[in-house]
């Protein structure tokens, strides 16, 4: 197997298996200590070594039951034509007699990338919840050069010493949410440095935390079950680098979702539908009718109609030609909420008709007529997951059930009582109420279904229509592709790896801290790893609100995004809706999205090549483009600088 590029070496000795292997220049080497169940990775002299305290373990029936625990435990070498390394395997547990499985450890010959694997064999009927492994790396030292990155939202950087703890992780830090954008963690030390991948991020998550001042931060990946029980093999890639920064591993991201197929450009995206019609345009997002249920977290029984409101089609019409003629915006995008007869959050999916109040479809196709006779470009906000009580075609039948058989139920939302509706059967709802709206003349050009992209997937255990949660992004994602059939440019609330090959654009993405109060302390620097990775893939609008310390049109023209000329959250308080921020005229706030729109124009299908950090506060930043675009900004100024190539 050894060539004059590749040799290798593999040894394994009572009480601790080495390993090693020479890539061209690059040498791995494996340390796996028996006792511990620990492994040291040795990347081109850089040691990486589990926290000290760490004992790998699952969880079952709630309790933790450690690898350590089976009475039957073996090691051996695992040796084929495209890697070697460590075969472990594990039975006979006191507390689960059912349960075997396996773990693999190996050197990928080829590319000198590390493969963690956790393979069932056989296992209990029910009670496995999860499993805590491979550990999370020790990363104690007193240096900023050491730091962590998450892809919490768009992206954080924590260095090590940074004086705010970091607080809850959305979703728990499971995948596929707006805890984690992309299913990655990274930490470099001294310009080394790992990026772990989860390969199955549908069923995993992460666990950081770092503590106000403290010289470290702890990441590490959780397996959850699926259907009851984790069923199949789940892998994780460990790749390293020297030499790098976070850059250098979003670009090894990027190049993995091109190697997978899941990488998707908007470029590509335009052969489908028309994507052009949005890139450079003004963001407004505004609402109809809204109506809060007296069930609702939302409900003021002191003021029962203090958040209903209803604006007439007509009104947003008539805003509509005052951008167009009185304040001269030559592209514009309108979001419009609320604008199903139940409100805004009611009685989803069976949302239809256009509000009668508020005009009807006759009002709606005077306001979409409007829209395109300015050259404007027409959106509606829809959902398919929340499944309201009230809805005139619900049926428990098509709800989301839980392993016990029961539903799952709460009041948030003004809609009031709901339950989710299986994704299933979400693309049948899509493609009823489209086919509505084009009977009654509406011509969408862009249509928002509401949480996919940031919340958790589902899984369901009813027999009819059992689904994994990878099968709920499947789904998902079919919706998404059937607006984009029908020429209709797809947008859901955030953003997430899963949904790039057909989502055009969203909501936001924004910064963990822009979904705090703005006097908050950030929890780290903020990085685009989002962007690094996937900017010419996906148009992201981003807030622009100026507040006291800060103003966020700096992360907008930084990342190369969209702006929001007018942005009305549906619910004050949530979703970085905090009501301040936004007292400029409306010619100032003009000037403002020009700006952030043109530099959208030459931008938006360039690949965000490099991000700087040009001093140790994180407040001066560099971004460079594909088409040589640079920017620069000074937070703490308030200043930038745009370089144009072209």
């Amino acid at each position: 197997m050894a060539s004059a590029l590749l040799s290798q070496k593999l040894c394994l000795r009572l009480g601790r298996g080495e390993f090693m292997i020479t890539i061209k220049d690059n040498i791995i080497k494996l340390d796996f200590h028996e006792e511990t169940l620990h492994c040291d990775i040795y990347a081109d002299g850089m040691k990486w070594t589990w926290q000290y305290n760490y004992q790998p373990y699952f969880k079952y029936n709630g309790k933790d039951v450690l690898f350590s625990e089976a009475k039957n435990v073996s090691h051996k070498r695992y040796d084929t034509g495209i890697g070697f390394g460590l075969v472990s395997h594990y039975e006979d547990f006191e507390q689960v007699p059912e349960l075997c499985f396996e773990t693999y450890i190996w050197i990928e010959l080829s590319t000198g990338d590390v493969h963690f694997e956790w393979i069932p064999i056989t296992e209990p009927a029910s009670g496995m919840d999860e499993v805590v492994w491979p550990g999370a790396m020790d990363f104690m030292c007193d240096s900023e050069d050491w730091y962590t990155l998450l892809n919490w939202g768009q992206g954080l950087l924590i260095p090590n010493g940074w004086e705010t703890k970091l607080g809850k992780v959305p979703f728990d830090g499971r995948m596929c949410t707006e805890g984690s954008y992309m299913p990655w963690f990274s930490q470099i030390k001294d310009r080394n440095g790992y990026i772990a991948i989860c390969e199955q991020p549908e069923d995993a998550g992460y666990r950081a935390s770092h503590e106000s001042g403290e010289a470290q931060t702890s990441v590490g990946m959780v397996l959850y079950k699926s259907l009851g029980s984790m069923r199949y093999r789940r892998t994780l890639l460990y790749h390293f680098e020297k030499d790098c920064d976070y850059n250098t591993m979003c670009k090894f991201y990027r190049n993995y979702t091109k190697e997978q197929g899941t990488f998707h450009t908007l470029r590509e995206k335009a052969a489908r539908a028309d994507v052009e019609k949005l890139v450079g345009s003004m963001f407004v997002h505004a609402g109809i009718k809204t109506l809060v249920q007296p069930e609702s977290r939302f409900f003021d029984p002191e003021a029962p109609d203090k958040n209903n409101h209803l604006t007439p089609f007509a009104v947003r019409t008539k805003q509509i030609r005052h951008c167009y003629e009185k304040l001269g915006i030559k592209k514009l995008y309108l979001h419009l909420d609320g604008w199903g007869d139940p409100g805004y959050d009611n009685e989803h999916p069976d949302y239809l008709p256009a509000c009668i109040e508020a005009g009807g479809w006759e009002g709606m196709k005077e306001l979409c007529d409007t829209i395109h006779e300015c050259g404007y470009v027409f959106g509606i906000h829809d959902q398919y997951r929340d499944y309201y009580f009230r809805a005139s075609t619900y049926d428990e039948s098509s709800a989301i059930h839980l392993e016990d058989g029961s539903i799952p139920s709460h009041a948030n939302w003004a809609g009031g009582n709901q339950t989710y509706l299986c994704a299933t059967q979400a693309p049948y709802y899509v493609k009823r109420n489209f086919l509505e709206l084009a009977a009654h003349d509406i011509k969408l050009d862009c249509a928002y279904l509401d949480v996919f992209t940031c919340n958790e997937p589902d899984e369901c255990f009813e027999p009819h229509h059992k689904m994994t949660r990878k099968e709920c992004l499947e789904f998902r994602s079919r919706c998404f592709a059937y607006l984009l059939s029908q020429n209709i440019l797809s947008s859901s609330e955030e953003v997430a790896d899963w949904s790039v090959a057909n989502l055009v654009f969203c909501h936001y993405a924004p910064y963990d801290f822009m979904m705090r109060r703005p006097e908050e302390p950030k929890q780290g620097i903020p990085v685009p790893l989002f962007n690094l990775v996937y900017h010419d893939c996906v148009i992201i609008p981003w807030m622009m609100e100026k507040h006291e310390n800060e103003d966020y049109m700096l992360y907008a023209l930084i990342n190369g995004g969209a702006p929001y000329f007018d942005r009305n959250g549906a619910y004050d308080g949530t979703d970085g809706a905090f009501g301040a921020g936004s007292d400029f005229t409306e010619e100032e706030q003009k000037k403002r999205c020009d700006q952030v729109a043109s530099l959208h124009e030459h931008v938006a299908y360039s690949e965000l090549v490099s991000h700087r950090i040009l001093d140790k506060t994180g407040l001066r930043q560099q971004s460079t483009f594909a088409d040589g675009t640079c920017v620069e900004v000074d937070f703490s100024k308030g200043t930038y600088k745009i370089t144009v190539n072209g």
